[in-house]
């Protein structure tokens, strides 16, 4: 079963930091927003291997908008 991260905010997307096929872990920072001057990263929320990566560098993400899966 697979977990979708989604964006909580209208933000743009500053840094991606993992790629898909990554094993990560809870608490892993995966991609930075940025929004209003500040970074927000959006971290993995349990273990297991970046299925999907949704967003590249320089994206604008809507809230409720896909950022990534961990299968």
């Amino acid at each position: 079963m697979s977990e979708e991260i989604r964006a909580e905010m209208v933000a743009n997307v500053w840094k991606v930091v993992a790629k898909a096929g990554d094993q990560v872990s809870e608490g892993d920072t995966l991609v930075i927003l940025e929004s209003m001057k500040m970074e927000i990263p959006v971290i993995a929320e349990s273990d297991g291997i970046l299925g999907e990566l949704a967003v590249n560098e320089g994206d604008v993400v809507q809230e409720g908008d896909l950022i990534a899966t961990i299968e």
